[in-house]
C-alpha cells in the first residue's frame, strides 16, 4: 500500500498509524498526528479503493452502506501491509496506535472486529459500526478514543453507541467524546484527543 514512513524523535512513544478519510491521501493526517503526539513515529497510509477519484479503504454500495464482502478483503489487506511495514521501518508493532477519521475510522475498527490485539489502541474520529453478527475477539483493555458528532448527519447516534457497546464488551477500555457538530473533525476534538493519548500512552 502506497504509505509514508517519519522517524519520531522519542523513541519511547507509540507510532502512529494515520487512516485518511474519503477523498484524504496518506499525508492527511499529518498535522493531526503531530499535535496529538509530537514525539512520535508516523505511519502514513492510503487506501488502495478510488471512488470517483477519491482513495478510499474500502468500497462502499451507498452512503453509510458498506461493501461488506470487499471490508473484509481490505481488513485482510491492511493487516498484512502492517506485518510488512513493521519489518521494513523497524516498528515496534506491540506499540502501534492508529489514529482515523470517518473512513479510516472504520477500516480501524475492522482491524479490531477482525484480528487478536492488531493494534495497541486507536483514535476513531466519526467511526461507523464496520460489521454486524460478528463474534469481535478479546481486546483486552485495550484502550480507544471514539470522537463523536452530535448531529453528524452521515452517522446516527444509535450506531456510534452500538459501537461503542460492542468495543466495550469485547473487553476495551473505550473513551468517548461528543462534540456539538456535525461529520466534521474540531479542533477541540483533537485537543481532547491529545490529553486521553497522553494519559495513556505517556504519563509514568
Amino acid at each position: 500500500m502506497k504509505h509514508i514512513f517519519r522517524k519520531g524523535a522519542d523513541p519511547n512513544a507509540p507510532t502512529l498509524l494515520l487512516l485518511h478519510g474519503t477523498g484524504g491521501n496518506e499525508h492527511d493526517l499529518v498535522p493531526l498526528a503531530e499535535m496529538i503526539s509530537p514525539g512520535s513515529s508516523i505511519l502514513g497510509v492510503r487506501g488502495n479503493v478510488l471512488e470517483n477519484g477519491m482513495p478510499r479503504f474500502f468500497r462502499r454500495i451507498a452512503e453509510g452502506v458498506f461493501d461488506e464482502e470487499d471490508l473484509v478483503i481490505r481488513t485482510k489487506e491492511l493487516h498484512e501491509f502492517l506485518d510488512d511495514a513493521v519489518r521494513e521501518h523497524a516498528i515496534n508493532r506491540n506499540r502501534l496506535v492508529a489514529i482515523g477519521y470517518s473512513n479510516g475510522a472504520n477500516i480501524a475498527a475492522s482491524l479490531l472486529y477482525h484480528y487478536e490485539q492488531p493494534l495497541m489502541g486507536a483514535i476513531l474520529f466519526k467511526a461507523m459500526v464496520p460489521l454486524r453478527n460478528r463474534t469481535v475477539p478479546d481486546l483486552q483493555q485495550m484502550p480507544i478514543f471514539i470522537g463523536a458528532g452530535k448531529y453528524d448527519p452521515l452517522i446516527p447516534q444509535t450506531e456510534t453507541k452500538e459501537l461503542i457497546n460492542t468495543l466495550t464488551n469485547a473487553g476495551a477500555n473505550v473513551y468517548e467524546q461528543w462534540i456539538d457538530v456535525g461529520h466534521q473533525l474540531t479542533r477541540e476534538e483533537v485537543e481532547r484527543a491529545k490529553e486521553w493519548f497522553n494519559e495513556q500512552f505517556l504519563e509514568a
